[in-house]
């Protein structure tokens, strides 16, 4: 690995950890663009596969601190994440399947999707006790598995976290407030990077060097953005409609030199 491989793998593993430590969320939508287009890997089959390390290796580092905060409701996230994972094996099965450049291209379509839903922003609702027991769960069961299962099938396909598409859907599922859909994707998110981690992995689609790389800088980047964060706390919202807008705008980038 040259000098240059290795400073591009930590420079962009930061931007990541910046924008995570910024907005909150969305950063990992980065990694494959980044890997392609900044490191240089020559697959992106490798890209994604490299790049569901480090989503799953970010995710689980978060999700501590969500967890002694309380915000995480385990019953809901051992189901969604349960049904997450079969669908996170089979898009993975599927993305492995599919043309590289094609993949690509579907990603950058993705990336525009997502951008534009940012730009929406979220709807909070306020249920913070919701739980799952012997009373909920003939209500809550049908609505989490299949949304799990389809979310998990995207992450696998796009080698992605999909806290995205997870934080609405358990909103929508279960009526639990933000803070603990964002608490509680982050053990989803973690499930479904490591499935697609690990069946990429077994097809040798993983550059572990270019993954630690990533990850160390993500921890350095998210430290910085965390700081940033707080003094800027007061303009979030002008921060996340700027992120949207880059995802758009790299997502167009993709399409077009893809199509």
């Amino acid at each position: 690995m040259t000098v240059a491989t290795i400073v591009a793998a930590l420079v962009s593993g930061g931007l990541i950890g910046i924008v995570l430590g910024l907005v909150g969320g969305g950063g990992s939508i980065l990694a494959v663009p980044l890997l392609v287009y900044v490191v240089g890997m020559k697959s992106p089959h490798a890209a994604i596969g490299t790049a569901a390390v480090a989503v799953a290796a970010n995710a689980l580092v978060s999700m501590i601190g969500h967890a002694r905060a309380g915000t995480v409701k385990w019953r809901c996230a051992g189901v969604f994440a349960t049904a997450g994972v079969v669908g996170a094996a089979l898009g993975a099965a599927l993305g492995k399947a599919v043309d590289g450049h094609r993949l690509l291209f579907l990603f950058g379509l993705l990336m525009i999707g997502v951008g534009l839903s940012m730009l929406r922003g979220r709807r909070s609702m306020e249920a913070p006790d919701v739980r799952l027991t012997r009373d909920s769960a003939g209500h809550l069961l049908p609505r989490l598995v299949p949304t799990g299962l389809g979310v998990g099938l995207a992450a696998g396909f796009f080698g992605i976290g999909g806290g995205f598409l997870i934080v609405p859907g358990l909103i929508a599922a279960t009526g639990m407030s933000m803070a603990s859909a964002v608490g509680t994707s982050l053990v989803a998110v973690a499930a479904l990077g490591l499935t697609t981690a690990s069946s990429y992995a077994l097809s040798g689609l993983v550059q572990w060097d270019v993954a630690a790389l990533l990850i160390t800088g993500g921890v350095g980047g998210a430290a910085i953005g965390i700081l940033l964060g707080r003094r800027l706390a007061a303009r979030k919202g002008l921060l996340e409609k700027l992120f949207a807008a880059g995802v758009i705008a790299i997502g167009a980038y993709i399409v077009l030199i893809g199509s």
